[in-house]
């Protein structure tokens, strides 16, 4: 199986989007798929540095879901 991005193979990025179509007929060229991958990879790595961020604020040594959820309505605004 072919992995794009930061993990994420295509075939899931494929259902991902899949998901959220009306028709079921819409079909999701490699680019796309790729392009994809790579905005997740960015959404995830920026949530991971942004909630060590807030861990630190914290004085705390481990994040935890907690610090995501404190920076996830910033991090949805940014992008």
């Amino acid at each position: 199986m072919e992995e794009i991005g930061a993990g994420f193979r295509k075939e899931l990025v494929s259902k991902l989007l899949h998901l959220h179509f009306k028709d079921d007929k819409t079909k999701v060229s490699g680019d796309a798929l790729q392009l994809t991958a790579e905005l997740l990879k960015i959404f995830v790595v920026e949530a991971a540095i942004r909630s060590v961020r807030q861990a630190q604020a914290e004085d705390l040594a481990q994040v935890d879901v907690e610090q995501l959820e404190k920076v996830l309505p910033q991090l949805l605004l940014d992008f």
